[in-house]
């Protein structure tokens, strides 16, 4: 259980900061004397960094903070081209690769999304850099440095990690008269609650299915599978993995049939939904860790100030876990790291900016900097900082709880059936909910796209 626990403290990692203080980051020292880290830059060079460090997720003002204190440290500057992860952006870094337009240094997925750039031989690997740099992520326990599916090397190294959970208005419930969910909740009593729910007057489910489905189209694949083979891509719609997809997806449908989405899901954005959950409109939001920081932030009056917090308004807020049926247990979560720095071969080409690119990522990276980012136990540092929960807002504290009783954390599978792969049943998402495509064939649609990939 002690493992567990760990684990579950690591997974939280992401998106719990908005609230708990902004400061700027105090240099990282590597150093064994204290005089100086790996790489030391002596020319002003200006790097081009892109991270998804950008619009709602609770870590951007910290990532700002960090850049401006690392710039202070070594004189350097950062063209910060930062954007909120979607797939647009996805395909944006992609096509940036192709087009010889990469950034310097790059915090992204470590999963499928990268093959093309690391196939490419587009980024550097850690071993490489050490060779040069023996120092370089020295704080990080390699155990924990995830290696790129597309040639088991690894290449970025992990700030922090992510869990994905439903969060909850428990002002709806309770207008509805609906009690919180918790680990026993089965999937026959969410369809329940949602039914008392959208009798009251209010959207059970804050999702834009014709924007970000991602969240839905995983759960609802997890619940008709298991930790143990959930990664497991399907050879064919109708074999054991396939019919799990199919019937995942069924379930999705299913919800939308029985009016459990707004009503503009179809076509409304992934802010506006939000937008209804936190402003009472809708009561359940399946989201990942990230998205605590952007509760937090809507719950002050400035959003960049965690002193204007209205902490009765945040008390509104909770998470819970996705509603299990079948073999998989309730407590069961996709979660784990998926992404981390790179450094392009672009940078590490240049001797102009081999040396910052080195120093950057070390000091993102450092015993000091990370836990500005997670606050507490990092999933991949050698020396994680210890638990404070006197530094946490009431809804970071229901996460701390809910994590104490996670009994597994599993991978997302979208991660390996990425680009081409997710457009049938992703961008197609609108057509499977209404009835207008099989599921079974849009399913089949991305297995055959992703045997083409593997090619």
């Amino acid at each position: 259980m002690k493992r567990i626990w760990n684990l579950a403290l690591s997974a939280l990692l992401a998106g719990t900061l908005a609230a708990c203080g902004t400061g700027t980051a105090e240099p990282a020292d590597n150093s064994a004397d204290g005089s100086s880290t790996t790489a030391d830059t002596t020319e002003s060079v200006s790097l081009n960094v892109t991270t998804t460090f950008a619009g709602e997720d609770g870590n951007a003002q910290n990532f700002k903070n960090s850049v401006a204190a690392w710039e202070s440290k070594t004189g350097n500057k950062v063209v910060d081209t930062s954007a909120t992860s979607d797939e647009n952006f996805k395909t944006r870094i992609i096509t940036d690769f192709e087009t010889g337009s990469e950034p310097d240094v790059l915090f992204f997925f470590n999963g499928a999304d990268a093959n093309d750039f690391v196939k490419a031989g587009k980024v550097v690997s850690i071993d490489e850099i050490r060779k040069s740099y023996p120092e370089y992520a020295s704080n990080m326990d390699d155990g924990r440095i995830s290696a790129s599916p597309a040639d088991g090397v690894k290449y970025a190294v992990p700030v922090n990690g992510y869990w994905e959970a439903m969060f909850v208005n428990k002002e709806v419930l309770d207008a509805a008269g609906v009690t919180m969910p918790d680990e026993n909740t089965t999937w026959e009593e969410f369809l329940d609650d949602c039914e008392k729910i959208k009798k009251a007057g209010y959207a059970p489910i804050a999702a834009a299915l014709g924007n970000i489905p991602h969240y839905w189209w995983e759960y609802g694949i997890f619940n008709h599978q298991t930790p143990e083979n959930h990664l497991e891509i399907p050879g064919a719609a109708d074999d054991t993995i396939g019919k799990e997809w199919v019937a995942g997806l069924e379930d999705v449908k299913q919800l939308y049939e029985l009016g459990y989405f707004p009503d503009n899901t179809l076509s409304a954005t992934d802010d506006e939904t939000f937008a209804m959950f936190t402003d009472g409109k809708a009561a359940f939001l399946l989201d990942g860790s990230w998205k605590v920081g952007g509760i937090v932030a809507n719950c002050q009056s400035n959003p960049e100030d965690p002193s204007t917090l209205d902490t009765e308004k945040l008390d509104h807020f909770d998470v819970t876990y996705f509603p299990a049926q079948n073999a998989r247990k309730t407590t069961d979560l996709i979660g784990g790291l998926s992404m981390g720095y790179y450094i392009t071969k672009k940078a590490w080409d240049d001797p102009a900016k081999r040396d910052a690119a080195v120093s950057f990522v070390e000091y993102m990276t450092s015993d000091e900097v990370v836990p500005l980012f997670a606050q507490h136990t990092a999933t991949a540092l050698n020396n994680a900082p210890k638990v404070d929960e006197t530094q946490f807002n009431s809804l970071q504290v229901k996460a701390i709880a809910m994590m104490s009783k996670v009994s597994s954390f599993t991978g997302a599978v979208q991660d390996s059936f990425s680009g081409e792969c997710r457009t049938s049943t992703f961008d197609g998402m609108p057509e499977l909910v209404t009835g207008k495509k099989d599921i079974a064939a849009a399913v089949q649609e991305g297995i055959d796209a992703y045997k083409a990939m593997q090619d």
